[in-house]
Parts: structure tokens; sequence; C-alpha cells
């Protein structure tokens, strides 16, 4: 066979380059991106420290307005001075601290009103002054600022204000328009302790419309209603606390009176009276100093609860919604503790 019989080698065609495949995963892991590590939470919403005090405060304006109403002059200044404390002691606070100015969030001005709701409307406005201080320096900036406090600040401050001043702090006056006021300021006993002491009922209507004597904030269970569900339905308050707080009262007083009703208030007048939806509402459900997990939500409320019922029905004084919310704050971590949920992935040991 010739060379030229031979077969030629036909030309290869050159092959097009193949591309390599981008992945997907590449946009997310570049190199010049470094890898960010984080504690939780890793879902945020728009919910802040400030959107909530302010809420909050939103939520207290009903109670707020007929206290101005009721007891006037006495009431603005209380309240005036109340909050101007707490606000002035923040500021004193950040600046030996040397922490960010924190009046914006909203947390001290929260806790100098709700202070002055709880208060008589006969107190001194020294006293008022001192137990705002009182409760942000100690209550508050003592444990380590908000977020750290194991007490709620406010009934802190209210329970300082009760041991130093429990002659002025248990004195009433009834409301300039109360049919019983013909003279300004005359005193006047609260509906528990008419009842503890002299066994004297009151009309369910006065409970709840707020025109007898009692705190600045305390007195009308309608208001106090009104500002409670507003935060419940933007979700700022944890339904569980209130509702066992109330549901528990109603129960464990409910038993006393079916007992003996001449004895001991029906559980209706034990919901309405005092300080019980002001604390259920606004300071047992406070996020700091109550638990975080549902069961643990439940055991606080009905703790609270039975500790109010045995203090009114039992203890020398009338009313208990402080010392009841202190105590169960003082078992909160321990709550936390053992109520918390599994972790994924956990064996027991």
């Amino acid at each position: 066979m010739t060379e030229e019989n031979l077969p030629q080698a036909q030309p290869e065609t050159p092959k097009k380059p193949v591309k390599p495949k981008k992945d997907p995963r590449a946009k997310l892991y570049k190199p010049e991106t470094p890898l960010i590590l984080a504690s939780s939470p890793h879902f945020h919403t728009r919910d802040t420290v400030p959107r909530i005090m302010w809420n909050v405060i939103a939520a207290l304006v009903p109670a707020t307005v007929l206290a101005l109403v009721y007891f006037q002059w006495a009431a603005v200044g209380i309240i005036l001075t109340s909050v101007s404390s707490a606000l002035i002691a923040e500021m004193l606070v950040n600046k030996v601290k040397g922490d960010s100015f924190t009046i914006p969030d909203g947390s001290a001005l929260i806790t100098g009103l709700l202070l002055a709701l709880t208060l008589p409307p006969s107190f001194s406005l020294g006293g008022t002054a001192l137990g705002s201080v009182f409760a942000i320096v100690v209550g508050k900036h003592f444990f380590g600022g908000l977020g750290y406090n194991i007490f709620n600040p406010a009934l802190l401050g209210r329970a300082f204000l009760q041991a130093s001043f429990p002659v002025p702090m248990t004195t009433w006056i009834w409301p300039l328009t109360a049919r019983y006021a013909d003279v300004d300021g005359i005193t006047a006993a609260t509906p528990l302790g008419l009842f503890k002491f002299e066994g004297v009922s009151s009309e369910l209507s006065g409970l709840l419309t707020g025109n007898i004597s009692g705190s600045l904030g305390e007195t009308s269970a309608i208001t106090i209603l009104i500002g409670g569900l507003y935060l419940l339905i933007r979700k700022y308050a944890d339904w569980r606390i209130p509702m066992s707080f109330l549901l528990s009262t109603f129960l464990v007083s409910g038993v006393f009176w079916l007992i003996s009703p001449e004895s001991y208030p029906s559980p209706v007048f034990q919901l309405f009276s005092g300080g019980l939806m002001l604390g259920a509402f606004f300071m047992a459900t406070d996020m700091v100093t109550s638990p975080v997990t549902a069961r643990g939500a439940w055991i606080f409320g009905t703790g609270a609860g039975f500790i109010l019922v045995i203090i009114r029905l039992f203890g020398g004084l009338p009313e208990g919604v402080m010392y009841s919310i202190l105590l169960m704050n003082a078992f909160t971590p321990l709550i936390n503790r053992y109520t918390r949920p599994k972790f994924f992935g956990e064996i027991r040991a």
C-alpha cells in the first residue's frame, strides 16, 4: 500500500471549552465576606425596648387620666414628682456609670408612673421622690440595669415606702367627685380596709368606675382592663400571667367565701378591689421579672394569686398584691430553670 492510499487522519475539530457550573451556594460564602457568629435570638421583629415601653405607657393613659379627674391637683403633684425624680435619677446613674443615655427607651418613665399610680393621693411629695429614686437606683441599676433586675423596680420602690412610712402609706382620702367628699381631703378607708376591719362591703359600681378611696391608679377596674387588654392584643404581655393570677385569686377566695360568706368577701369583690388589676396586667407581666416559659407563667400567676388571698384574708394588712408579686419575682429564676423545654437532641444523663 502506497503512502497515497493510506487513510488520511481527519483534523480534530476544536472542542468548546466547558464552563464550570456555578455553585448556587457560592454567593452565600464569598471569601471576602466573613462568617458572622452571633448568639440568639436569630429571629428579629420590629419590636424594640423603646417601642414596648412606650406602648405600656400608652396603656396606662386611661388609668392616669381618671386619677387626674378624681384626685386632681394631688394626683398631678405625685405623678409629676415621681416621674421627674425617676428621670433625674436615671440620668445621674448613666453619668456615674458611664452608660449611654437611656431616657428615650421609656423604662425610667414607666417606673416613675407605675410607682405614682400605686401611692395614696395624700402621700407627701418628698416621700414620692425618695421612693422613685430608690426604685431606679436600687430596684433597677443596683442589679445591673434594665434586663438584669430581679424585682419589679416600681414595686420595690413602693415596698421601701411602705416600710419607711407605714402610716402615710395607709392613709386615704375620698375622690373629689365622690358623694361622701363634702370637704376636700376628708380621710376614708379603702374597700378592702372597710371589709377587713369593719365588715362593710362596697358596691361593685364604685369598684368598676373608681369613684372610691384608694391609690391613684388602682381604683377603677374598667380603665385598667382597657389598658391591659391593649397590651394583650399587641402581645406585649403574656396572657397566661394575668389569667392565672385572676383565676387563682377567684378560686381560692371563692372556697373561703363558700365556707363562710359572712366572714370572707366574695371572689368578685376580691377581683375588682385593691391593686389586683393593676398588678396582674402591668406589674406581674414585666418581661424581665416574670418567667419566660408557658408553664412558668401559669405557675407564677397561680402562686401570686394564692399568696394574695392568704395575705388579704389572714394578714395584718388588707392588701397584698405588692408582696405576692415580689415573692414570685424571687422564684422566677427557679421557675425558669425547672420549666424550660427540652433541648433538641438532649438525652438524660
